[in-house]
């Protein structure tokens, strides 16, 4: 559980996350599904849960997680090429559970838990990652479609309670969208900015 991922349906990319008992056990695991069934590949350089994902099965991103204990968050970033990860340059802000959209060289990772939860929105361009102007709203466990320029985010946790909120980012800011019908974190969606699903 706790997972990232990324891809399409019939190319897609698993990567990280805890496999209980017990809930520390983490795993650097990858694998790839060909639309009917999945593939071990190589594990990531740093075994970690609650981590971002983007891109796709031959270009990957992977970035953010924690260790154990649970104070031991990550701003790593990992590159997937088909066949392995590689070392890209760090996060700004270490996060657990961020909010993702985009691809490997135009990647967009957003709000998380960072102690405390935070609102920080990040832009990769395939070499290092850039601040950008911040969500709207705090939030972690958030998902997230679209592109780098024309991004969804939705739903999360804002340290209260769930969240239905969602937030439409143009490249450079974010602006309030219409809510989703159910509050909830820990969603999956896909899709893009004017034509996404969250579940």
């Amino acid at each position: 559980m706790s997972l990232g991922g990324c891809g399409t349906q019939t190319a897609g990319l698993a990567f990280g996350g805890n496999a209980p008992p017990p809930t520390t056990n983490l795993v650097g695991q990858t694998e790839e599904y060909n639309g009917s069934s999945w593939s071990e590949q190589n594990d990531l350089n740093t075994s970690r849960q609650g981590l971002g994902g983007t891109g796709t099965q031959t270009a990957g991103l992977a970035f953010g997680g924690r260790l154990e204990p649970p104070t031991s968050l990550k701003n790593e970033s990992e590159e997937y090429n088909g066949t392995s990860w590689t070392e890209g340059n760090n996060l700004n802000s270490a996060r657990i559970n961020p909010g993702s959209a985009g691809t490997q060289t135009a990647g967009l990772a957003f709000g998380g838990e960072g102690n405390p939860i935070t609102a920080d929105t990040e832009e990769y361009n395939g070499t290092s990652w850039s601040e950008q102007n911040n969500l709207g709203t705090a939030r972690e466990n958030p998902e997230g479609a679209g592109t780098q320029t024309a991004a969804l985010a939705f739903g999360g946790y804002d340290g209260t309670a769930s969240t239905a909120a969602t937030e439409e980012y143009d490249g450079t800011s974010w602006t309030a969208g219409g809510a989703m019908g159910t509050a909830r974190y820990s969603l999956a969606g896909g899709g893009t900015q004017s034509a996404a699903i969250a579940f």
